[in-house]
């Protein structure tokens, strides 16, 4: 009822005549503007609502997730105004354009991972299209998004362009993947939910749809990279967020001849790891509930009992609340379950390569293609594995650098379509071709 009820508004400020449909484009870029400024305004009762809801660090959230929304919505104000189609010179008396019109009615599910960061990746482009959302939080973590939303009322929206319905996946998540009046479905979260999201676009309306999904991305260090530069951003790559983020370096493939070097000062610097309250001074918070606790403590199981060597951490940290201890493998095999499905926790395994071509086919051994990244001092090396690596974004001499100008998504079962940048655009408009007669006596 509550996602009918949203649907609902959505469609009545889309609606022919409406204030958000005749209002300029550029009036719509002041507005996204003015919702990024109050963002800014209220940065600290963001970051510690980010903190209370999902475990994260309030430095990091503070310094990390407002900047994301804030940054991704003044990008894309900029875009508002400059969204056309173009004249196409077609044969006979006759001339064509095509426009790029919004959508309609879109639905947006974010994970609970990077809850204001997500909601400016799915706002930013819909809102610049000038689309009206339907968005549902994730369960875990609603409390940011609910805010921004009193901030959009102040920003002068007019009702009903975005609207947000917390819920749990199986009902309002469902509900806005199968409504019939929902024109685009977005979805950032696993690829288990993915497919059922899909599925019920397709039973539905056959709505548009952007998927990003998991990853199990491959970090490749060779043996003429700057190994301690390496291991620090292997080492961020991985530890992020507490591990849980989709293009986590999970898998780090290390060239022979470095391996050993490699392997201790990880299991140092992730030992020296700050856990604790994320309200005070620390590098990592608790994950963010018992069902993903459990995954990453089985996981780390299974790789002791399938032979992985366990250099540090592995256990709960302290008595209370979901910490898991920054947890490092050696020796780990591609047919590892930890080498193979995706953590979302502080665990990073370490395998070992020889040559450039064994490296390449085992990296790309994977359902996934969400991201990797290339260490080496030698560009054409890092190009050629670049170029050969199946994942939608390669991160050489560094890793997760991604901005709100650089698109980002995934091949295979890591998702469909791109997030970010100029290429987001496209899932957000329809374009309309439009051919008129200049002589109509010679036309007919």
């Amino acid at each position: 009822a509550d996602v009918d009820l949203a649907v609902k508004a959505a469609k009545a400020a889309f609606k022919k005549g409406s204030a958000w449909r005749t209002m300029d484009a550029s009036r719509r870029g002041l507005l996204m503007h003015k919702l990024a400024n109050l963002i800014e305004r209220d940065r600290k009762q963001l970051a510690e609502l980010e903190a209370l809801d999902n475990g994260k660090p309030v430095r990091e959230a503070f310094h990390c997730d407002c900047e994301g929304i804030i940054n991704v919505l003044r990008y894309y104000a900029g875009w508002t105004d400059k969204i056309h189609g173009k004249t196409i010179p077609i044969d006979g008396p006759f001339m064509c354009y095509t426009r790029h019109e919004p959508i309609g009615v879109c639905g947006q599910i974010i994970p609970w991972n990077y809850p204001m960061c997500m909601a400016g990746w799915k706002f930013g482009p819909a809102l610049a299209c000038g689309n009206t959302i339907v968005m549902k939080p994730a369960e875990q973590t609603p409390l940011s998004v609910l805010h921004i939303c009193s901030l959009v009322v102040e920003a002068g929206f007019p009702p009903g362009v975005i609207n947000v319905v917390p819920g749990y996946g199986p009902t309002a998540g469902a509900a806005v993947a199968r409504h019939p009046d929902i024109n685009k479905i977005a979805f950032t979260g696993s690829t288990e939910v993915g497919k059922l999201i899909m599925a019920a676009a397709g039973d539905s309306n056959l709505k548009k749809v952007t998927l990003e999904l998991g990853g199990k991305s491959p970090h490749i260090i060779f043996d003429d990279a700057d190994i301690d530069e390496a291991i620090q951003i292997a080492h961020d790559g991985l530890f992020a967020n507490h591990g849980q983020n989709c293009c986590a370096g999970s898998r780090i493939y290390v060239q022979d001849t470095i391996y050993d070097e490699f392997v201790t000062k990880s299991a140092k610097l992730a030992s020296e790891r700050k856990l604790g309250d994320p309200f005070l001074d620390v590098q990592q918070g608790p994950q963010i509930d018992q069902e993903q606790f459990d995954k990453i403590m089985g996981l780390i199981k299974s790789g002791i009992e399938q032979g992985a060597n366990l250099k540090c951490g592995g256990k709960r940290f302290g008595t209370q609340g979901y910490f898991v201890e920054p947890t490092v493998f050696s020796d780990v095999k591609d047919d590892m379950r930890i080498a193979r499905e995706e953590i979302f926790g502080p665990v990073m395994q370490i395998l070992k390569f020889s040559t450039l071509d064994e490296v390449i086919e085992r990296a790309n051994d994977t359902q996934y293609g969400l991201a990797a990244g290339v260490h080496t001092t030698d560009i054409k090396k890092a190009l050629h594995v670049s170029n050969h690596i199946s994942a939608g974004s390669v991160w050489i001499n560094c890793y997760d650098y991604v901005t709100e100008h650089t698109p980002f998504g995934g091949y295979k079962m890591s998702g469909i379509g791109r997030e970010l940048g100029e290429y987001a655009l496209e899932h957000y408009t329809e374009v309309k071709t439009v051919t008129v007669a200049l002589d109509t006596q010679e036309a007919k």
